[in-house]
C-alpha cells in the first residue's frame, strides 16, 4: 500500500502560479505511476496529468496543455504540479493518486490510492 498526501495549495489570482506536492510513504513510490485529478464542486473529478513510474513518459489534459506541468523525485518519494497561468476555471480540489497500471490512465478507477486532496482556488 501507499499512502499520499498532498500539499500546496491555495488562493491565487488570474494568471500566478502554484506547486502542488504529494508526498508518498509505505511501499515503493518508484513502482508506481502517479497522477493527479481534480473535483469542482457539484463536477465530477477530473483527470489533469500522469507521469510514469521513472518519469519518462507524462501525459496531459488538453485543458492544462501548456500550463501545467507534472515531475517526480523517486529519492524524496514526491510527485509535483506546476501549474502557472493559473484561471478561474481550475479552481478545484485537487487529488494525486497512484497506479500500477501502465500506459496514459485517465480515469479513477485507473487509480488504487489517493491522497486527501488539496483545495485550489484561483480569482478572477
Amino acid at each position: 500500500q501507499v499512502q499520499l498526501v498532498e500539499s500546496g495549495g491555495g488562493l491565487v489570482q488570474t494568471g500566478g502560479s502554484l506547486r502542488l506536492s504529494c508526498a508518498a510513504s509505505g511501499s515503493t513510490f518508484s513502482s508506481y505511476s502517479m497522477g493527479w485529478f481534480r473535483q469542482a464542486p457539484g463536477k465530477e473529478r477530473d483527470f489533469v496529468a500522469r507521469i510514469s513510474w521513472n518519469g519518462g513518459s507524462t501525459y496531459y489534459a488538453d485543458s492544462v496543455k501548456g500550463r501545467f506541468t507534472i515531475s517526480r523525485d523517486n529519492i524524496k518519494n514526491t510527485v509535483y504540479l506546476q501549474m502557472n497561468s493559473l484561471k478561474p476555471e481550475d479552481t478545484a480540489v485537487y487529488y494525486c493518486a497512484a497506479t500500477r497500471l501502465p500506459g496514459p490512465r485517465v480515469r479513477t478507477d485507473d487509480y488504487s490510492y489517493w491522497g486527501q486532496g488539496t483545495q485550489v482556488t484561483v480569482s478572477s
